[in-house]
């Protein structure tokens, strides 16, 4: 009686071990199962990746197959990266898969790209892959973009011909040059610049149509794959076509807005003459007006002289006399009759 509460202690021990033990048989049988696979093939293809990195990646909630994956890739390619380092960039939100292959074809082409500027370049939102690829083949592109829906650049020759062109240009990504090295974009847009320059500058529409050769040589020799991640091989004119008459137009409009201003001008004009016209009227009618009133002071005047003894009988018919003259050659200038010679 006295050792049973022993055995009992015992059993209880066993049956804890037996289930420790148990437990890590599910979890060695468990972790066998899930990276046994990829742990054999890792170490068949000379690119081991241990259980533990592998346990560590599903903590961190990283695909371990597709860095084992890519890491026999890289070996059999000759580029051997390691797991930490391609688990980092996945960590990173990185394409591990795009930077591998750009990583390869780089290799085959004997075109210098580190792991760490070919990350830098995927982490940027640039395709690497892609990159790698237009370094190896050139690639072309539309000026303007169609993309973006314009269908042709619009410039204006120095005799006011409006012409449409479209271009074609043939790129080579520039490795070295794609951390801080400006996009397609910047391409599209100088050579659109140079184009329409070109065009601009040009006396005639005519000399533009018959060398469109001379807008590809100004804008080669302009230089402007400058600070860019690409090189720009040839620029190619596909098309010039002939648009409206954009100096006949201007001098058109010019035309009539001269017309309305000088309409207006002289509507002013009229107008201020009307006013003057209208002020010169009332001016004589309050002149008339004053010329009556002194009139009317005249025979005021007179009974005035003859009271105060001024004017005598003789002196009046005598002024009567001259004002009745006055009045008869008035009248007969008026007519136009010849004055009748006393008998």
């Amino acid at each position: 009686m006295q050792y049973l509460p022993l055995l009992t202690m015992s059993t209880k021990v066993s049956i804890f071990v037996f289930i420790i033990l148990f437990l890590c048989i599910l979890l060695f049988a468990f972790v066998i199962f899930k990276y046994g696979w990829l742990y054999i093939k890792s170490v068949a293809s000379d690119a081991p990746v241990s259980f533990l990195q592998m346990i560590g990646m599903g903590f961190r909630h990283v695909d371990a197959h597709s860095v084992v994956e890519c890491r026999i890739m890289a070996k059999k390619a000759g580029i051997d990266i390691a797991s930490s380092s391609l688990e980092a960039h996945q960590l990173a939100g990185g394409n591990v898969a795009n930077v591998v292959r750009a990583l390869i074809a780089a290799s085959k082409a004997n075109i210098e790209l580190s792991f760490d500027r070919a990350c830098a370049i995927d982490l940027s939102g640039r395709d690497v892959f892609d990159t790698v690829k237009t370094s190896i083949n050139p690639k072309v592109i539309d000026c303007p973009d169609p993309v973006k829906g314009s269908g042709a650049l619009d410039a204006v020759t120095k005799d006011g011909i409006q012409l449409k062109a479209k271009a074609r240009v043939t790129i080579r990504t520039k490795i070295d040059r794609l951390v801080g090295g400006a996009t397609e974009e910047t391409i599209i847009a100088r050579v659109g610049e140079g184009i329409i320059t070109v065009i601009g500058s040009s006396e005639t529409y005519k000399k533009v149509l018959e060398k469109p050769d001379s807008i590809s040589n100004f804008v080669m020799a302009k230089e402007l794959d400058g600070d860019t991640a690409f090189q720009i091989l040839s620029v190619n004119i596909v098309s010039i076509d002939v648009g409206d008459n954009i100096g006949a137009k201007l001098q058109a409009d010019q035309a009539e807005a001269d017309k309305r201003i000088a309409q207006a001008e002289a509507e002013k004009r009229q107008g201020m003459a009307n006013a003057r016209e209208h002020e010169m009227k009332a001016l004589a009618e309050e002149n008339m007006a004053k010329v009556l009133a002194a009139e009317s002071e005249v025979p005021k005047a007179i009974a005035q002289a003859f009271r105060e003894g001024n004017l005598g009988i003789m002196d009046y018919y005598h002024m009567k006399n001259i004002q009745a003259d006055t009045e008869m050659k008035t009248s007969i200038s008026k007519t136009g009759l010849p004055p009748k010679t006393p008998l």
